[in-house]
């Protein structure tokens, strides 16, 4: 039975990756995915899961809470049905943590965006020289990505592009550039990638730590394919055309801009301060911005302020993302739960040996294979007991899965949102942007263990 899991979970990662082959939303797949290995797991009794540690823990609960004499009234079928209920639930209790902080991430982004708060940034830019727009538009992405998110950063940042940009060979390598920059600017924050975030909401990683830490090799990263990427820019001139809006209001934009990015912001200092798990620190900036955005424009009727509440941007967030993650990590929880991560490390680490060569590997492989599985398969391989806080692997594993993804357009879900806006054309990508993208993430690498 055991083997059928790891079956199902290998099929459905086969189907996430060629989403665009079957014409079946990867979601979809994520989710039969995830249940499927529970509801095999249900049925699959095996004796080695009693020698684990989390089913040691389940007992002494079980102890705790129907005295030690229950396990003698019961089979041990029942005991293993009790055992993966236990278990789904706590994986389900980490899971809900992420998918909270990262609805609470998107609506706040896109209550910002419906006030024209981003366009504050972006109509700042006013330059006819193609390789200094190059330069601009490459630190925006890495700067803004690293406060929103890779995802969001790249959507703004496309758009801005198309605005500037007439020529679309031209604009290719810019948007190439962009989600390059994105991936690389949202590695060293904890808020800046879904994988961080991860890792940051798992206790794996610290907010100063992983900034400090990371920062010069996601600079690295994106500098690399920058100037190599100049270098193959012709002189041209992009039209730039005056962005107006008559429904922009500046003072309502500026306040909602800062006001946004400060809730963003603060989510790890309420964390260290108050010891609350991120997502609650989220929740509450975006309730205080829920109440500043329904006191705005009290003169707009009522279908029409809706588009500049909450209510309008919870309608907007990408759910089908949000429920790609709980479909994934669920699959990845089962095979966590069955003990075949930690088998599989140990495997990696007698094969290779060091550390530093499989979290390598791990990256390349986001180019192909999505980095949130990756991750979370990650964290399951590898104990916190063993690998505490900071240590290097969790730092390393932030870096190489937050920047491996831009090897290849559909590495990274910044690269799938610019494919589809721009219509980027797979094997064109990979013949120009793979090489420059891929040597980005082998100087960001040895820059970070240069500095370890």
């Amino acid at each position: 039975m055991y083997i059928l899991i790891i079956i199902v979970f290998m099929l459905g990662y086969i189907g996430i990756a060629l989403e665009h082959k079957l014409k079946v939303n990867k979601t979809a797949i994520a989710i039969v995915t995830g249940i499927v290995c529970w509801t095999l797991l249900m049925f699959a009794p095996d004796g080695k899961l009693l020698e684990s540690a989390d089913y040691s823990k389940f007992l002494r609960i079980e102890e705790i809470e129907k005295g030690a004499e229950h396990h003698t009234v019961i089979s041990p079928d029942e005991l293993h049905k009790e055992y993966v209920l236990f278990s789904l639930e706590e994986h389900l209790g980490e899971i809900a943590q992420i998918l909270f902080f990262l609805m609470g991430a998107m609506t706040i982004v896109e209550l910002v965006d419906a006030h024209k708060g981003f366009r504050l940034i972006t109509d700042k830019i006013k330059t006819t020289d193609l390789r200094k727009l190059l330069w601009m538009v490459s630190w925006i992405a890495f700067f803004l990505s690293s406060v929103l998110d890779n995802l969001t950063t790249t959507i703004v940042m496309v758009s801005l592009a198309r605005k500037l940009v007439g020529e679309r060979n031209t604009r290719l390598l810019f948007v190439s550039m962009i989600i390059i920059a994105a991936n690389a600017g949202g590695a060293w924050t904890p808020i800046g990638d879904v994988t961080t975030t991860m890792l940051w909401i798992g206790g794996q990683i610290t907010t100063l730590n992983i900034m400090k830490m990371l920062l010069l090799p996601s600079l690295a990263c994106m500098l690399v394919p920058l100037i190599l990427v100049s270098f193959a820019l012709k002189n041209h001139q992009p039209t730039i055309k005056s962005a107006t809006d008559n429904e922009l209001k500046e003072g309502h934009a500026k306040l909602m801009l800062v006001l946004g990015i400060g809730a963003l912001v603060s989510v790890p200092i309420f964390k260290t301060f108050t010891h609350m798990p991120p997502y609650s620190g989220m929740l509450l900036g975006l309730g205080l911005l829920w109440i500043v955005s329904e006191l705005l424009s009290p003169e707009l009727d009522e279908s029409t302020k809706k588009h500049y509440t909450v209510a309008g941007a919870l309608s907007r967030i990408d759910v089908p993302s949000v429920l790609f993650f709980l479909g994934i990590l669920l699959a990845v929880g089962a095979l966590e739960s069955m003990q075949t991560l930690h088998s599989f490390a140990a495997l990696l680490d007698k094969t290779f040996g060091d550390q530093r060569i499989i979290i390598t590997l791990i990256g390349l492989i986001s180019a192909v294979v999505d980095n949130v599985p990756l991750v979370a398969a990650s964290m399951g391989m590898y104990d916190l007991t063993v690998f505490p806080t900071d240590n290097m692997i969790w730092e390393y594993l932030a870096y190489c899965a937050g920047t491996g993804g831009s090897i290849l357009i559909i590495g990274s879900a910044a690269g799938v949102a610019a494919m589809g806006m721009e219509k980027i054309d797979f094997i064109w990508y990979l013949k120009r942007i793979s090489l420059l993208a891929m040597a980005g993430y082998f100087a960001g690498a040895f820059v970070y263990l240069l500095i370890r």
